[in-house]
């Protein structure tokens, strides 16, 4: 691995040599660390889970040790919220009795088919 130095140093073997560097690497590399959970961890824990990916952790669930599924937040909402009344006056109603129930002479009608 390449080490590149800070803005500001002489060379790489005085930066190197630094503690700051490596506590620096060791809290960059902390963060690409990715949470694995077998199927049945992810079942009892799915609720910390959800929590730990809107913090921002990358959750991956595992099937016999295979990385099946990662888990990740949604980047947009799922939608606008619905109008309600937007097919006001574009329904005509035929018939303002339809939710009735059918006559005797009616059910006979529609089940003979000549209804």
């Amino acid at each position: 691995m390449r080490c590149v130095t800070r803005p500001g140093t002489q060379d790489d073997k005085s930066f190197l040599g630094r503690t700051s560097f490596w506590v620096d690497i060791a809290i960059a590399n902390s963060y690409l660390k990715i949470m694995r959970f077998s199927v049945a961890d992810a079942k009892n824990k799915l609720p910390e889970l959800i929590k730990a990916v809107e913090d921002g952790e990358a959750v991956t669930i595992c099937r016999r040790g295979v990385p099946v599924v990662d888990i990740v937040r949604t980047k947009e909402s799922p939608g606008k919220k619905r109008t309600l009344g937007t097919l006001k006056g574009k329904i005509q109603v035929l018939d303002p009795d339809w939710w009735k129930p059918m006559t005797d002479k009616e059910a006979e009608e529609f089940l003979s088919g000549r209804g």
